[in-house]
């Protein structure tokens, strides 16, 4: 019974280790790197400025 067990846990070891080297990434130029960091700092930049918004608008709500 013991056995069967470490086999088990052997091959599925074995299992999730190899299929964390023969995944898929996604090769990307310098250029898309670069736009896709522009994006992101742009979504930050949209995302800060409706919070600063959202807070005016609480602070004037009271007055």
């Amino acid at each position: 019974m013991k056995k069967t067990i470490v086999y088990f846990l052997f091959a599925l070891f074995f299992t999730a280790s190899l299929s964390t080297f023969t995944g898929c990434r996604e090769d990307k130029t310098a250029g898309e790197k670069i736009e896709e960091g522009i994006e992101d700092v742009g979504d930050g930049i949209e995302e800060g400025v409706e919070e600063v918004g959202d807070e005016i608008d609480d602070a004037t709500d009271g007055l």
